[in-house]
């Protein structure tokens, strides 16, 4: 499984090259996104199924197709709005301030994309590799949750989709539906998603304890999202753009976790 792995990070890095290049060409950021997302579910593919004897089990195939479930929602729909839309405003923030380097940083910033890609397959192939007899209490659990997560995140992006593309909402914080709860419902769906696999990976009977390494999945995109490229940069942005109705926002609404707001949005 090592060489497995060696070889999906190579891809992986390949993969966002070819999404530097793509950006380049079109002069929208946005699109590393949708290659990032698609990029890591056709890497998640080849560690779920490969290595195997024979032909893949059930617990490969199934991870497998929740990788795909997962990869295809989400790209597909960041496809679109890279398509329609403006530039992504933290890659477009990220132009201004790094100005005639962008270009060169860029790059090297999505290298570092495709090593944290790398190391999100790990807790993908842990699952998939995990040789407890299935089905298990902890395997229906793990689907629960996946499905569940690209649910609620589908749902949350058409719920923003909607209250931009309505003009009377124009300059407004959208406080519609999960975004009433959380001020951003889709990166709590999308970390919500990679708990799943930890559930497919950890084997409790303790009969295989490298399944334990698949947590290291959600913790690192909860710390990406919360404290690195999601957050952070977004809220920055939404600031400067939206100012005080945003503070107060801030102030009624949690940030990452869904809990019942505090106040009514001004």
């Amino acid at each position: 499984m090592i060489i497995t792995f060696v070889a999906a990070a190579i891809l992986l890095s390949a993969i966002m090259a070819g999404a530097w290049a793509l950006q380049r060409a079109t002069g929208n950021s946005g699109w590393v996104d949708a290659v990032w997302s698609f990029g890591l579910g056709v890497a998640g593919l080849v560690l779920a199924l490969v290595p195997g004897i024979g032909a893949p089990s059930t617990r490969q195939v199934v991870v497998a197709v929740l990788i795909a479930l997962w990869s295809l929602r989400l790209g597909l729909y960041i496809a679109q709005r890279s398509r329609h839309g403006p530039e992504d405003a933290r890659y477009a923030a990220l132009r201004r301030e790094w100005g005639a380097e962008f270009e060169k940083r860029l790059f090297v910033f999505l290298q570092i994309q495709a090593a944290a890609a790398a190391l999100l397959g790990l807790s993908m192939m842990l699952a998939a590799h995990n040789p407890a007899p299935w089905p298990r209490l902890l395997d229906v659990a793990g689907i629960a949750v996946l499905i569940s997560a690209v649910a609620g995140e589908g749902l949350a992006d058409e719920q923003l989709r909607r209250f931009k593309a309505n003009p009377a909402n124009k300059g407004r914080v959208c406080d519609a539906g999960l975004w009433g709860w959380s001020r951003h419902p889709n990166y709590f769906f999308e970390w919500l998603g990679w708990v799943a696999y930890p559930l497919l990976a950890i084997d409790l009977s303790g009969g295989w304890y490298w399944g334990w390494l698949a947590v290291s999945g959600p913790a690192f995109m909860y710390w990406l999202l919360v404290y690195v490229s999601g957050i952070p940069l977004l809220e920055k942005q939404m600031l400067q753009s939206r100012g005080a109705a945003y503070t107060a926002y801030q102030a009624r609404v949690s940030p990452f976790f869904p809990l019942p707001p505090k106040g009514s949005l001004p």
